[in-house]
């Protein structure tokens, strides 16, 4: 089964950012698991819905 993709962030962002965990910590903090992925295959970063 495929996961949930909450959000997508390119993997060659600004030096000391991480949008991708910044999006899963604020996720997680609402009450929604959440986990970042790599995708290799887009070179981005996946924020998809975590186990409970």
């Amino acid at each position: 089964m495929a996961a949930e993709i909450l959000a997508r962030f390119p993997a060659g962002g600004p030096r000391g950012s991480w949008p991708a965990e910044q999006k899963a910590d604020e996720l997680r903090k609402a009450g929604q698991p959440a986990e970042v992925v790599m995708d290799l295959e887009s070179d981005r970063f996946l924020v998809v819905a975590g186990q409970q």
